[in-house]
């Protein structure tokens, strides 16, 4: 693994799927040196009987390792939903995840209950092109059920060789079970993408990998260059991002910030609290931002817009996010072979709020929606200028009457005459849209199809007008 440095402990801090992961190169020593007390020996006893007792008797023969990584499993995933096991294979798999290309569906899953729930489906995969949704429940997979299985299991059902096809049966509100066929592929994750909407710069962060900052500079840069003086902001999409890598969450949340906290983890040991602060230097340059959450937004997802949003740098808009609010240490065990993720603190926002079950509360709730135009017959438009003597605006002059045998002005074929001719781009020759129109055409329909970015739009572009307005009085 890749070793990272923070304050002075050697170690690789990662949230991975929705589990925020800290791992140090070696496991770390016993604390508070607790003495074992006689029922600590006591249960070892029983636990020795038991696995003698299952050796011998259980209807099929099973290796020792077999019953005692499900010993170890079963110890750590009693804790909570996030602590767990991770056999050789498992902790490979976590391993190339977070270099940002692993193979799979592209489905980011956490427990809930006895459950297997969709954290988010990752932009660009089979997961995501096949109609996944945050918030699923797999009730089956390939026709066998899901309930019960562990995470580890669930995750192992459904890896397989890239091409294969697998069948999941998902329970969704407000509809009965049904089936999605897909096609396993290898994972690609390009972690930043962008765009200009207008006058506006558009970024989304799936999740958070080791390409994420370079991504997120070339992206600033790339829009500046593209909008230039007329920038007016920055929505940042982190939807659906179920986490990634703490050092990239930390960077991010400082390329917009010039000071102060950004997050700080504290354990039951007081002495390794640590906390991470923003350097110097606005890559936005001070223009607004908004920030898109929903509830598939989980841990450093959540990192990013809790410190924005405390330190009132970004507008949230969205729905409540995740609520991850804890943090997992990875141990590597049997000479780095496998490893155990261990729940070992709680993160908490620079206002020192934990999010751990509530989440983050957008500053303005903005539910998905479909936002369609409606077309209206120019004769039930009523204007006061339609009214009978109405009068006249003495501050425009009086067009010159038209001359005789003047043409009317020309109207786009399928457009109607008069204010709605406007929504309908130029025509060319046959009726097809002019250069440059179609993809004008194509981002426009993009954000309609999407409320809440519509919405973020719409928020930046009204505090540019304030501010231009605040600045000249």
């Amino acid at each position: 693994m890749r070793m990272k440095s923070f304050a002075t402990a050697l170690s690789l801090v990662a949230l991975l799927g929705s589990s925020c992961l800290i791992a140090p190169t070696f496991a770390a020593e016993t604390k508070n040196n607790t003495k074992f007390s006689e029922d600590t020996y006591k249960y070892l006893e029983l636990f020795g009987d038991v696995f003698e007792r299952v050796r011998k008797d259980y209807v099929e023969e099973v290796s020792d390792q077999t019953l005692l990584e499900n010993a170890i499993n079963g110890m750590l995933t009693g804790l909570d939903p996030h602590s767990g096991y991770m056999p050789a294979k498992n902790f490979q798999d976590m391993q190339e995840q977070t270099k940002g290309e692993f193979g799979g569906l592209g489905i980011e899953v956490a427990l809930d209950g006895n459950l297997v729930k969709v954290v988010s489906p990752i932009d660009d995969t089979p997961a995501a092109k096949g109609g996944v949704q945050s918030g699923d429940h797999i009730l089956a997979i390939d026709g066998k059920p899901a309930v019960g299985l562990t995470l580890n299991e669930a995750v192992d059902k459904m890896r397989g060789p890239v091409g294969s096809s697998i069948t999941l049966t998902f329970a969704r509100e407000g509809r009965e079970p049904f089936d999605i066929s897909l096609q396993r592929a290898v994972i690609k994750v390009q972690s930043v993408v962008s765009r200009a909407e207008g006058d506006v710069g558009y970024i989304r962060i799936s999740q958070f990998t080791e390409q994420t900052q370079t991504g997120l500079d070339n992206s600033i840069k790339k829009l500046k260059g593209q909008i230039g003086d007329k920038l007016k902001g920055y929505v940042l999409d982190l939807r659906n991002n179920p986490g990634g890598l703490l050092d990239q969450a930390v960077s991010v949340s400082d390329t917009f910030l010039d000071r102060g906290e950004i997050v700080s983890t504290r354990s039951r040991h007081t002495e390794e609290t640590q906390r991470f602060a923003a350097k110097a230097g606005d890559s936005a340059d001070g223009k607004p931002i908004v920030v898109l959450i929903n509830d598939g937004s989980a841990s450093a997802s959540e990192i990013v817009a809790g410190a924005l949003q405390d330190h009132k740098r970004a507008i949230l808009m969205g729905t409540k996010s995740f609520g991850k609010g804890s943090v997992q240490t990875i141990i590597p065990l049997a000479r780095g072979e496998s490893a155990m993720r261990l729940t070992t603190a709680r993160y908490y926002t620079p206002s020192g709020r934990s999010i751990q079950s509530l989440g983050i509360t957008p500053d303005i709730e903005v539910q998905q929606a479909k936002l369609e135009k409606i077309n209206v017959p120019t004769f039930l438009r009523r204007q006061e200028s339609d009214l009978t003597g109405a009068l006249k605006n003495d501050t425009i002059k009086e067009q010159a009457p038209a001359k005789p045998g003047a043409k009317p002005p020309a109207v786009a074929p399928g457009a109607t005459p008069g204010p709605t001719s406007q929504m309908t781009p130029p025509a060319g020759a046959a009726g097809k849209p002019a250069a440059g129109a179609a993809g004008a055409q194509t981002a426009a329909d993009t954000t309609i199809e999407d409320y809440q970015l519509s919405r973020a739009l719409d928020m930046l572009r009204g505090i540019a007008i304030y501010q231009k307005t605040a600045a000249a009085k």
